[in-house]
């Protein structure tokens, strides 16, 4: 009876040791997934740092416990991505062997800066979402191949933004634009190449369009003097266009003078015009059109670090914010970008009255045919100079 007393005291002592253990496992696994935090870098204005720090990091938190994200910015533009790359390329020449950076969000300068550094993790292909990138932005960025290292997260694009009541069927062309410039003299307006992106896209545009050499200025390379010797011509025909049209002093003053009825069409970004309408600052009447052969945008790509120190956590959280749901909530419906991943994948978690405002008149298809990135580096220097050069 002692012996039988005891033996089962031992079972009891057993069971009640192993559920211990086991709950100390489950414990201590609970613990460390609650210390995961996942450091996401941003480059962009304060709405990118605003839209991870309280939009999209507390909702990945609050549908994955156990993770947060820590978001820093640094600053807008192109000097910002440069930011980013800097810290990271110091962490790689110290020979850290985990970097500091989960998650970058960068502009094209960014992504072929970090790749010529191997800076960058080759994760995009083994990420859930992939399937649903088809932006050719996705494989190269000023002529150097990204393909399967980042993600992008929106894409921004110019376009022509017009005023239907004075313009019934907008130009379709640059051919059609030139011929309609001449017959509405002053009724045209842009800001040249030192006064906002709009204008630099417009000349970019019109470069590609003049020269037919966009694949080598803005995909292929190489960069070559050769390639450049039509675009005296080329800006000799722009600087006469410019006589028919009214110079304005910045992206906002395009959109306000054709809010005004100063100007009846000019480039815009999409986003700029749908936030214009959003604040009543816009005829919500306005239309616009992507002429051929097309005009320049630019994507913010999500990337990872080679050393990221949770590349796990940071491909989670990727997946997260470029799912169609999300990207139609927030890229889409929130911000008026078009969205990283392929358009038809977004719509049915748009509100249809979203769907029709934001790609009414420039659709998937469009974007797809005419949508162009801005040259690769050496080539846009060399348009800088040459288009201050023509206008002196």
């Amino acid at each position: 009876m002692k012996r039988s007393v005891r033996r089962n005291m031992r079972r009891v002592l057993k069971t009640a040791l192993l559920v211990t253990l086991v709950s100390m496992m489950v414990f201590s696994s609970l613990a460390m997934a609650a210390d995961i935090t996942i450091n996401l870098v941003t480059a962009g204005d304060q709405n990118m740092v605003d839209l991870f720090n309280m939009e999209l990091g507390p909702l990945f938190a609050k549908e994955n416990p156990g993770y947060r994200v820590r978001v820093v910015g640094t600053g807008p533009g192109d000097p910002g991505s440069q930011q980013i790359v800097e810290k990271l390329l110091a962490q790689k020449r110290a020979n850290r062997e985990s970097w500091d950076i989960d998650v970058a969000v960068i502009h094209e300068i960014g992504a072929s800066l970090a790749l010529q550094e191997e800076l960058l993790s080759q994760y995009a292909e083994s990420a859930a979402t992939f399937k649903y990138v088809t932006s050719s932005t996705a494989k190269t960025a000023l002529g150097v191949d990204v393909e399967g290292y980042v993600i992008p997260m929106f894409h921004s694009q110019t376009v022509l933004a017009y005023n239907p009541n004075y313009i019934e069927e907008p130009p379709k062309s640059f051919e059609e634009l030139v011929e309609w410039v001449k017959e509405n003299p002053g009724k045209f307006g842009y800001n040249g190449i030192k006064q906002g992106a709009s204008g630099v896209s417009f000349v970019a545009s019109w470069l590609y369009w003049k020269t037919g050499n966009y694949d080598i200025y803005a995909v292929t390379g190489p960069f070559d003097e050769k390639y450049m010797e039509s675009w005296e011509q080329a800006l000799a025909e722009l600087r006469e266009f410019d006589s028919y049209v009214t110079m304005t002093s910045g992206n906002a003053a395009t959109l306000d003078m054709l809010s005004r009825g100063e100007i009846w069409i000019g480039p815009v970004w999409v986003d700029m015009f749908y936030s214009w309408v959003a604040d009543g600052r816009m005829n919500p009447d306005f239309r616009l059109c992507l002429p051929a052969p097309g005009m320049c945008g630019q994507p913010m790509y999500y990337v990872i670090p080679a050393k990221a120190a949770n590349p796990e956590a940071a491909l989670k959280f990727i997946e997260f914010v470029t799912s169609p749901e999300i990207q139609a909530k927030y890229i889409v419906e929130k911000f008026n970008w078009y969205p990283g991943i392929d358009a038809s994948y977004v719509q049915e978690y748009l509100p249809q009255e979203t769907w029709n405002m934001v790609f009414r008149d420039v659709g998937p298809e469009e974007l797809a045919n005419y949508a162009r990135v801005f040259p690769i580096k050496d080539y846009y220097q060399a348009m800088m100079e040459a288009y201050e050069h023509a206008m002196r």
